[in-house]
């Protein structure tokens, strides 16, 4: 997994917003991306509430904010009305970019060993740089951990 000052790679995906959103665009503005497993599932769907909650703040700070999982965009679509939330969020499908960060590996649950997205946060700064990483997360208060580091840059 990726961690603090290793150069994020570059990517395009598609966005809920209806573009795809290539990350070296976005420079010079600061880019949270957080990795989540699946659509629709508790804790993935507290983590997207939270930085949904916060988005204006994280905007107000200048950072841009994205959801990453490997759901197909219909799923997206579902879980943003369903849930009502504000922060936009890329597909992975082939999971190309889940590998790139290190976020795509080996899991176990229930005596079952599978391929899936470990929960994961990235800070990327102006440069491109990875400002903080935070590898398997806990959600609760995550969020708001996320924008304190934002306001710091």
């Amino acid at each position: 997994m990726l961690t603090a000052d290793d150069m994020a790679p570059d990517f395009t995906l598609p966005a809920t917003t209806g573009q795809d959103v290539t990350l070296s665009a976005l420079r010079p503005a600061p880019v949270v991306l957080f990795f989540y497993p699946r659509d629709n599932t508790s804790g993935c769907t507290k983590e997207s509430k939270q930085f949904s909650e916060l988005l204006g703040e994280f905007e107000a700070a200048g950072a841009r904010v994205f959801g990453i999982s490997k759901d197909d965009m219909a799923s997206h679509d579902k879980f943003i009305a369903k849930q009502e939330l504000t922060v936009p969020l890329l597909t992975d499908a082939d999971s190309d970019v889940c590998e790139k960060f290190g976020v795509w590996a080996e899991k176990k649950m229930y005596g079952k060993t599978f391929m899936g997205i470990v929960r994961a946060t990235f800070l990327i700064d102006g440069t491109g740089r990875i400002a903080r990483a935070w590898p398997k997360v806990k959600v609760d208060g995550h969020a708001a951990e996320v924008l304190e580091a934002v306001k710091a840059l």
